[in-house]
This record gives structure tokens, C-alpha cells and sequence, in this order.
């Protein structure tokens, strides 16, 4: 098994190997050069995003920068998803964005893990030289769900269809389907139901408040 292959499949792997140095500093570059580019240069702009991620290509991904990861290669995006402002995809193992996935500002998708005792952790002689040794967990964010500004979400999780991670929440476990989850760390609030639903169409034609049955009640 390769480094990179110990990376991406959740095994202890060397950061230190030329194999994942290389591309880590390709991803940060273009990750970089993406930030730097004016949104006035739009096809450059583009190109630039299908670099760094090349699973976006014709998938209509809107992406606002300032935008950070580490590789790009390692996320995986769906149809017509969309990530705003400042976000953070430490894509070290696979994270995976269905379709339709919304995300919020200042949202941080973290698949990077390391050893929790202390001589584990830190950098230290190995037979094969010094360095540490660590490893990942992918995240999966269903269709259709939606994560709010601020929120953090660990490696491990997968958030289920439809659901909706409040702003700020910090997810450590697998969120259901149709879903609200919230806090600090993120528990299912209530599910989603017909009580949310807004007749959106109809709200907006005749400039009437958003407003569902739920809101109605309250």
C-alpha cells in the first residue's frame, strides 16, 4: 500500500513522504492562486477552481473565496452545490459533498486525526527516520442537506438527506435524515416535516413574510 493510499483509506500514513508533500503543496498553491484571482477574471477564476478540485467539473459549483484546503483532489462534489465564504476543507481523508449541498460562511470540514497520547502524537525516531505518524477520517454530506455558518463538522461524520446543521454546531456524530441538529457538540433538535413547509412560490408572488404552519403556531 502506498502513502497515499494509508492516507486516504483512514491508515496510520507519513506526512513526511515526497508522495504527500508534493501534492499537498500543489493543492495549497492553487488553493492560493484561486484566492489571489480577482472575481473580474471569471474564466481564469474557473479554471483555477477545476484544478484544484477536478471532480467540479460540470457540476456548477459555486464557490466564494476566500476558500482553504489542503490537497483539493480529495473532495468530491456533486450537482450545483454551494460553498460560501471562507471555509475550510481539510480534505486529507475523502469528503464528499452529494448534490445540492449548501454551505454556510465560515464553515470547517476537518477529516485529520491524530494519535490522543501525547508520545503518539508528537514528532519522534522511527526506524525509517523522525517525523509523526497520523491518519484521517472521510466526511460525507448527503443531498439536499444544508450546514450553516460557523459550524464544524469531524471526521467520521456523515450528515444525512435533507438535513440542516445549525450555524455554529460542532458535529462529532452521524447526523439522521430530515434532520435539525444544533450545540456544542450537535444533537438532533427535531426532525424536519410538512410544519416547515413554506409554499415558497406563492409567499413570494403575492411579497408575503416567509413564513411555515411551525412559525405560525409560535
Amino acid at each position: 500500500m502506498t502513502e497515499w493510499e494509508r492516507m486516504t483509506t483512514g491508515r496510520l500514513y507519513d506526512p513526511s513522504k515526497k508522495e504527500i508533500r508534493i501534492p499537498h503543496r500543489r493543492g495549497m498553491e492553487l488553493c492560493d492562486k484561486f484566492n489571489r484571482t480577482p472575481i473580474s477574471r471569471r474564466r481564469k477564476k474557473k479554471k483555477l477552481l477545476e484544478m484544484l478540485i477536478p471532480s467540479s467539473v460540470g457540476k456548477d459549483l459555486g464557490l466564494f473565496s476566500p476558500f482553504y484546503c489542503e490537497y483539493g483532489v480529495n473532495i468530491r462534489v456533486g450537482r450545483e452545490c454551494f460553498v460560501n465564504y471562507n471555509c475550510v476543507f481539510l480534505d486529507v481523508a475523502p469528503i464528499t459533498l452529494e448534490d445540492n449541498v449548501w454551505i454556510g460562511a465560515n464553515v470547517t470540514l476537518a477529516t485529520p486525526m491524530h494519535p490522543y497520547l501525547s508520545e503518539e502524537r508528537i514528532s519522534r525516531e522511527y526506524p525509517d527516520g523522525e517525523h509523526d505518524l497520523e491518519y484521517a477520517k472521510p466526511i460525507t454530506l448527503k443531498k439536499n442537506c444544508w450546514i450553516c455558518s460557523g459550524a464544524v463538522i469531524s471526521g467520521g461524520v456523515t450528515v444525512g438527506e435533507n438535513s440542516i446543521v445549525a450555524a455554529g454546531a460542532v458535529v462529532t456524530k452521524d447526523v439522521p435524515d430530515n434532520c435539525i441538529v444544533g450545540g456544542v457538540p450537535a444533537k438532533v433538535i427535531r426532525k424536519i416535516d410538512e410544519e416547515d413547509r413554506m409554499d415558497v412560490w406563492n409567499t413570494y408572488v403575492n411579497d408575503l413574510p416567509p413564513v411555515s404552519k411551525r412559525n405560525i403556531q409560535f
